[in-house]
Parts: structure tokens; C-alpha cells; sequence
């Protein structure tokens, strides 16, 4: 696990949750059941909804100089907190304050795949803010990161996941980001981009950065976070350190395998009491990290 460097506040989620509302198709008491009466239900634009609790209250600090996991299952709210930080979105209740505006790359990022890798290093860190001779000065840099060599020139649609998931990265990470949120971005890619990733990851740290990595792979985390925040259910059910966290996911992910219901409940239990004595502790001696 990378040492922690702790300064001062880069992004704080204060009593943040998030709250949807989708269509249902489930049948209401107040929905007529008859053909006609529910016809007339859809011209007057009375389509069933309800609400989903993407993520429930929760509150959190990151630090400059912090590299933050973020874990869980799928459907824990991971990707809709990361939204929430970015300012993709707006939070139902609480607030996200951040120092300057974070740099989002997920495995989605909207280039354009029809273009070459050349053209979308322009596109993507044009859209950063980048002018066209800081551009010109990173290309080289971006190019050796992503380690895509003369496939740089060849369309983005004829790139494996790693390679694009690579050019993502290499892109993201040029414009030297003080805040940086890496959504699956890291889960491809052979041992030498890992080293890159890492050393480049590192440089951002020690530049007073701030890193959020939401990944599935936990030799990825173990490797590069400084701390860890697990999700369930969109609840925050740990946040400390790493190895501590992620061997607590781990167990639970083994039970649910075995269908083990049971114990993989006590373990859910367990983290979330454990965090709220380390909450205590820190509260205590006035290091509050989250509420």
C-alpha cells in the first residue's frame, strides 16, 4: 500500500444521498386496471414511478495527496458517488464542495471511436482545456503512456478494451489533474502499464493531487490506494485502511459466492461497526473524516 500524504481538503461530501426516480412497471392500487382507464393514465402522463435510493446519507473528506478505493459490489452506488463528486450530477440532500473541478475517466469516456488515437488525444484534451501548443508539448508523453506505439494512428474502433482503456487514462492524466477520478478505468492492461499507471499515479500524489479509483481488482487497490471507502446497497459501510478494508470485502465476497447468506451478513455488520468506532476515535481527537 502506497504511504499516506495528507494536507489539507480537496473534495468534501457533506451528508450527500441520492435519490432516483424511475418507471416502474409494477401494478399500483392507483393505477385503474382495465384497458381503457390505464390508456387514459398514459395520455394524462401518469406513469408509474418509484423512488431508488442510489446512495443513502453519507459524508466524507479526501485529502491532497490521498489516493481513495472505492469498492463494491455492483450497484453499490460506487459510479453514482463518483457522478455526484465530478458534478455530473446534483445530490438529493447534502452538498459536494471541491477545489478545483475533478477530471473524470471512466471506460465510457466519449471519444469518438471512427477517429484515430491521434485525433482523440487532440479531442479529449481539448475538452480538458488544453490549448493547442500545450497539446503539441504532452503528445509525445501521452503517446509513451498509453504504450499504444503506431496504433496511436489507427481508429480507436480497432482498439482492444486495454488499449483504449490505456489512451483513456493516458489522456485524463496529461493535464495533471489536482483532483482525478479513475471509474474502471485501470482493469485492463499488461504488468508494463501497470507500472506506468502507478508511477504516473504517484507523481500526481506527490504533486499534491487527489485520486479516487473505483475498481473491481484488488490488487489494484492494494497497490495504489492509500485508504478505502466500501460501498453496499448505497451505504457506506467502511471507510479506513486499505488492507483492512479490502481483506473485509474479500471475506464477504467469498461467502455470497458460497451463498452463504449468513456469514457474509456478519461480515457487512462487522465493517460497518468497525468504522463507526474508528469514527469515534477520530472524532475524539478531532479528525473528523466523515459524519
Amino acid at each position: 500500500m502506497a504511504e499516506l500524504l495528507v494536507s489539507s481538503p480537496a473534495v468534501v461530501v457533506d451528508d450527500v444521498s441520492m435519490t432516483y426516480s424511475v418507471i416502474s412497471s409494477e401494478q399500483r392500487a392507483d393505477i385503474p386496471k382495465d384497458i381503457f382507464g390505464r390508456a387514459l393514465t398514459r395520455i394524462r402522463h401518469r406513469r408509474p414511478t418509484v423512488a431508488v435510493d442510489a446512495l443513502h446519507r453519507m459524508s466524507l473528506i479526501a485529502q491532497h495527496g490521498e489516493c481513495i478505493g472505492v469498492i463494491g459490489r455492483n450497484g453499490s452506488g460506487k459510479s453514482t458517488l463518483m457522478r455526484l463528486i465530478s458534478g455530473q450530477e446534483s445530490p438529493t440532500t447534502g452538498s459536494v464542495l471541491a477545489t478545483s473541478t475533478p477530471i473524470a475517466l471512466g471506460v465510457s469516456a466519449a471519444l469518438v471511436p471512427d477517429m484515430s488515437g491521434e485525433a482523440n488525444v487532440m479531442l479529449g484534451c481539448l475538452a480538458m482545456g488544453l490549448g493547442r501548443a500545450e497539446i503539441d508539448a504532452k503528445f509525445s508523453s501521452i503517446v509513451e503512456l498509453s504504450a499504444l506505439g503506431k496504433a496511436i494512428h489507427l481508429p480507436m474502433k480497432s482498439y482492444s478494451s486495454g488499449m483504449a482503456s490505456r489512451l483513456r487514462f493516458a489522456i485524463a492524466a496529461a493535464v495533471d489533474p489536482e483532483i482525478l477520478i479513475l471509474d474502471e478505468a485501470l482493469n485492463t492492461g499488461d504488468a508494463e502499464f501497470g507500472e506506468r499507471t502507478r508511477a504516473r499515479m504517484t507523481e500526481l500524489r506527490e504533486q499534491a493531487g487527489c485520486v479516487f479509483l473505483v475498481s473491481h481488482s484488488m490488487s489494484s487497490i492494494r497497490d495504489l490506494a492509500t485508504r478505502v471507502i466500501w460501498l453496499d446497497k448505497g451505504e457506506m459501510l467502511h471507510d479506513g485502511d486499505t488492507e483492512r478494508v479490502v481483506t473485509l470485502y474479500e471475506k464477504f465476497i467469498w461467502y455470497l459466492r458460497r451463498d452463504d447468506q449468513a456469514s457474509a451478513e456478519k461480515i457487512r455488520r462487522a465493517a460497518r461497526r468497525e468504522m463507526t468506532r474508528v469514527e469515534v476515535t477520530e472524532r475524539a481527537a478531532g479528525r473528523r473524516r466523515w459524519k
